[in-house]
């Protein structure tokens, strides 16, 4: 093989393999390397059947790429090597060199990051649309509720048939209910109080508020990165956050299993589409039957609730909240394992510094 060709490959930042006929893999770059977590002699000599779990669609594109001697790319290909499964995209293009014949390039680039950047510029815009339509429809309905709660109080005070006073509470009841439930809905736009605080002190605060509630049958493990810095950030609102989530973990597994809170430190993060070189990512995760498939797209929606009597509220607030802190709330969700996880910018402050500047 052509040195200075492998010596250009070398340099380069993408995963590179170069396959012979039989999908034999000839030569792979330390990108590749780094990528697949897997050392050449774990590469060089081995077909991509052998490497890859399932090579099915990779073969499929290197055999379209040969017979019609083009390059070809597949978008989004999963694939996993060893322990690591990975979105790639990979454009395969037919090379020929002096001393042989039928290589193909096979260039991977992650698609991982790319995909994960636009669900969040997803949820974030889809959070502005429903913090702006809450706000609208709470005051559309809190005039005419009113009206309606007025009048039954003074039809309760001419009736004189004392049975007929039980309608009437009814009627103020649930009028005071919905009431209840605007100033809930109208809660996030109050801006937050931000000051320092230790993330910990949040989450010991609402593992003792579960605990209280759970006496029994849920357990709290406690996963914590000491060596955190302060947060800059609205104490009270951020104890929702985690209190919602938790407590929809605890609902969701009957009051019987094991949530886990789990903080670390995210390098080089984008949040609210800013660059910080450290957030604080704080993981909560349970051992209940997972998020259904049909609700995964509108968990975060208004008034969607999986749980019967729910209010369909507390994950909206908790995006709301965030959101307020220029953080981001994403979820991963199978059966038996549910992780929410929280990204915030750590020592974050009102002029929009953290650790000096953000990164641009």
């Amino acid at each position: 093989m052509a040195a200075a060709m492998v010596a250009g490959l070398d340099l380069l930042a993408t995963a590179i393999l170069l396959v012979d006929d039989r999908l034999t893999v000839r030569y792979a770059n330390p990108a590749a390397e780094n990528l697949f977590e897997l050392g050449s002699r774990a590469l060089v000599g081995h077909t991509v059947a052998e490497i890859f779990v399932d090579a099915s669609v990779l073969s499929d594109a290197a055999g379209y790429a040969r017979a019609n001697n083009c390059s070809y790319t597949e978008h989004d290909l999963k694939l996993e090597a060893g322990r690591s499964k990975l979105r790639l995209s990979c454009t395969i293009s037919p090379v020929e060199m002096e001393d042989e014949h039928g290589l193909l390039l096979l260039e991977f680039r992650q698609i991982d990051q790319q995909l994960k950047v636009a669900r969040e510029e997803r949820l974030l815009d889809q959070s502005q649309a429903n913090r702006e339509l809450i706000r609208n429809l709470a005051h559309e309905i809190r005039n005419p509720l009113g009206g309606i709660r007025g009048a039954a109080q003074l039809l309760d005070r001419e009736l004189e048939r004392p049975e007929l006073h039980e309608y009437t509470q009814v009627i103020m009841k649930e009028a005071d209910r919905l009431q209840s439930l605007l100033d809930r809905l109208l809660t996030p736009h109050r801006l937050p109080q931000p000051a320092p605080l230790n993330i910990h002190a949040v989450l010991e605060r609402v593992r003792s508020l579960i605990h209280a509630e759970y006496p029994q049958g849920i357990t709290i493990q406690r996963d914590y990165d000491t060596s955190l810095p302060l947060l800059y950030g609205d104490k009270e609102q951020l104890i929702q956050v985690v209190l919602n989530i938790v407590r929809n973990a605890a609902q969701a597994m009957d009051g019987n299993g094991q949530i886990t809170l789990k903080t670390r430190v995210a390098r080089q993060a984008t949040l609210a589409r800013k660059r910080y070189r450290h957030a604080l990512e704080l993981q909560i995760s349970d051992t209940g039957p997972g998020i259904a498939e049909d609700m995964r797209e509108r968990i975060f929606f208004p008034l969607v609730s999986g749980r019967e009597g729910g209010s369909g509220l507390g994950l909206t607030l908790a995006q709301a909240f965030v959101t307020q802190h220029h953080g981001v709330i994403t979820f991963e969700s199978r059966p038996g394992n549910t992780t929410f996880t929280l990204l915030l910018p750590i020592n974050y402050s009102e002029n929009g510094t953290q650790n000096g500047q953000p990164n641009s």
